[in-house]
């Protein structure tokens, strides 16, 4: 079994910045992916970043040139530098793991940018 802990989160002014960190133990088999989701109240959970086993990366528009998602494979961590963030960025953000033996979550951290 995978287990994932996200870290890092709390609260921010607008054009604050954060870096979460998705620590990674357990048994760990062949990661395909390493993904950050968020999910705001009320609202669909949604795919913020995601960065693959040969380190391409991809971004939600939302995330474009704010965010950056980066990994440290010896130490099974993977991180999302969050720059410039906005009130709407506020949500709960979770970590997933693309596995070989299929999906993992983290239990999330909250992330709260208000003035």
């Amino acid at each position: 079994q995978v287990q994932l802990v996200e870290s890092g989160g709390g609260s921010v002014q607008p054009g604050g910045s954060l870096r979460l960190s998705c620590a990674a133990s357990g048994i760990i088999p062949r990661i395909h992916a390493m993904k950050w989701y968020r999910q705001a109240s009320g609202k669909e959970r949604e795919l913020v970043a995601t960065i693959t086993s040969g380190g391409n990366t991809n971004y939600a528009d939302s995330a474009k040139g704010r965010f950056t998602i980066s990994r440290d494979n010896a130490k099974n961590l993977v991180y999302l530098q969050m720059n410039s963030l906005k009130p709407e960025d506020t949500a709960v953000y979770y970590c997933k793991a693309d596995t070989s033996w299929g999906f993992y979550w983290g239990q999330g951290t909250q992330v709260t940018v208000s003035s």
